[in-house]
C-alpha cells in the first residue's frame, strides 16, 4: 500500500504526498465521470486492464431540446450515479472493499454536473480511506489512447476533438501536457449539432451528418476554411457554420434542401482544418505521433483523412476506439492511475472547475 508521509502544494487542487514505490499500487481504481451529458463508472486493473466501463447517456432527455440543458443534466446525474457505481463494480467482479483508489472528473465541464460526480467520489474515499485523484477531463482524453493495443510514443501531438472541446497539446508524458491552441468560437462538435439544427436533423448532430455525407458531393458547397495563420494551432469554426446558415436561407423557397450535399461539404470543411492543423502542429515541433481523441475522434471521414495524410507525412497517428472516443469513466480511471502513483492526491476541500486554467482566454 502507499505509505503517506510529508506533503507538499504542487498545485491548487492537489497535493503531492511522499511515499514509497510499490509497483502493483493502486492495482484496482474505480473512475467517476459526469462532465457532461453521461454518467459513466469504470474499473481498471493496474493500470493497463480495463474490467468495466459503464455509460449512462441522456440523449434521450436533451433530444427534444435540441441540446444539453445543464440543470436537466445535473438531476439526471444524480438519479443515475448509484446505479452506474454499482453496475461498474459487478461487471468487474468486484465490491468496494477491493478497490486501492477512486478517480473522478474535477472539470472542464458543467459545474452541475460535475460537483454530482465530485461529491460521490469524495464520499466514496472518504469512507473507506482511499486516495482521490481529480482528473482534467481533456487530459483524460489525450490519455484515452493508452487503453488500446496499438500506443504513442512520447512526446506526442495529441487532438482532442469534441462538442466541448477543440484543442491541440504537445504531450510530455502522462502527467504533463503543453497546451498549443484551441477553438476562439464553437468546438468542431457544436458546429455539428448547430448545422445539424439548421437542416433540421436530430440531436445529437455528429452521427447524423455523418450518416448523411457519404451520400452528399463534399464540393458541391464552396464552404469557408479558417486557418488563422498568426496562431495556427487556434481554432474557428463559427465561420462555417454561419455559411451553412446563409446557404440554406438562400435556397429557393420551392427547391428541397440538398441535405447530403451540404452535410459532405460541411463535414469536408471542418476535417480538412483538423487534419492540417494537427499535421502542422507534429511537423512544427518535429514529432512523429498523433493522437486524435474525443466524441468527433469517431467520425469516419476524419479518421480517413487523417490516416491518408499522416501516412503521406510520414506520421504515425492514434485513435482510441469509438467508445472510447465519447464521454466514458475508462481515461478517467487510466489518468487518475498515474495521477495516484505520482502522489498527486486530490485533498477533500477542492472544488470543480468548468474551464481547464491552460485553455482560458
Amino acid at each position: 500500500m502507499l505509505r503517506q508521509g510529508i506533503c507538499c502544494a504542487v498545485g491548487p487542487d492537489s497535493v503531492k504526498w511522499g511515499m514509497e514505490p510499490d509497483p502493483l499500487y493502486p492495482r484496482l481504481v474505480l473512475a467517476l465521470e459526469t462532465s457532461c451529458d453521461e454518467t459513466a463508472g469504470a474499473v481498471l486493473e493496474g493500470g493497463a486492464r480495463l474490467l468495466s466501463n459503464v455509460v449512462a447517456s441522456q440523449i434521450a432527455v436533451h433530444r427534444e431540446y435540441g441540446g444539453i440543458v445543464p440543470e436537466l443534466a445535473s438531476r439526471h446525474h444524480i438519479e443515475a450515479i448509484a446505479g452506474v457505481v454499482d453496475a461498474a463494480l459487478t461487471e468487474a467482479g468486484l465490491c468496494l472493499d477491493d478497490i486501492d483508489g477512486v478517480a473522478v472528473t474535477q472539470g472542464p465541464g458543467l459545474v452541475g454536473s460535475l460537483v454530482v460526480g465530485l461529491s460521490f467520489a469524495k464520499a466514496i474515499a472518504v469512507s473507506r480511506g482511499l486516495p482521490l485523484a481529480g482528473v482534467d477531463h481533456v487530459q483524460a482524453h489525450l490519455t484515452s489512447v493508452f487503453l488500446e493495443q496499438e500506443v504513442p510514443g512520447f512526446p506526442y501531438v495529441g487532438m482532442v476533438v469534441s462538442g466541448g472541446h477543440t484543442s491541440l497539446h504537445l504531450v510530455r508524458d502522462h502527467l504533463t501536457q503543453e497546451f498549443l491552441g484551441g477553438t476562439r468560437d464553437d468546438a468542431a462538435g457544436e458546429a455539428f449539432d448547430k448545422v445539424a439544427k439548421i437542416l433540421g436533423l436530430d440531436y445529437p448532430g455528429g452521427p447524423e451528418i455523418g450518416r448523411r455525407a457519404p451520400a452528399g458531393r463534399a464540393g458541391a458547397f464552396a464552404y469557408p476554411r479558417a486557418r488563422l495563420p498568426e496562431t495556427p494551432f487556434d481554432f474557428s469554426f463559427s465561420g462555417v457554420k454561419t455559411a451553412v446558415l446563409t446557404c440554406v436561407r438562400d435556397l429557393p423557397t420551392e427547391m428541397e434542401i440538398p441535405v447530403a450535399d451540404i452535410c459532405a461539404s460541411f463535414q469536408e470543411a471542418v476535417v480538412e482544418v483538423l487534419v492540417e492543423k494537427a499535421v502542422l502542429a507534429a511537423r512544427r515541433h518535429g514529432i512523429l505521433d498523433v493522437v486524435v481523441c474525443g466524441g468527433v475522434a469517431a467520425n469516419r471521414r476524419l479518421r480517413t483523412r487523417m490516416y491518408e495524410r499522416c501516412r503521406g507525412s510520414g506520421l504515425n497517428v492514434f485513435f482510441p476506439a469509438p467508445a472510447l472516443c465519447t464521454d466514458n469513466a475508462a481515461m478517467v480511471a487510466l489518468a487518475g492511475y498515474h495521477r495516484i502513483r505520482a502522489g498527486l492526491l486530490l485533498p477533500m476541500d477542492a472544488d470543480v472547475y468548468s474551464r481547464t486554467p491552460s485553455a482560458a482566454g
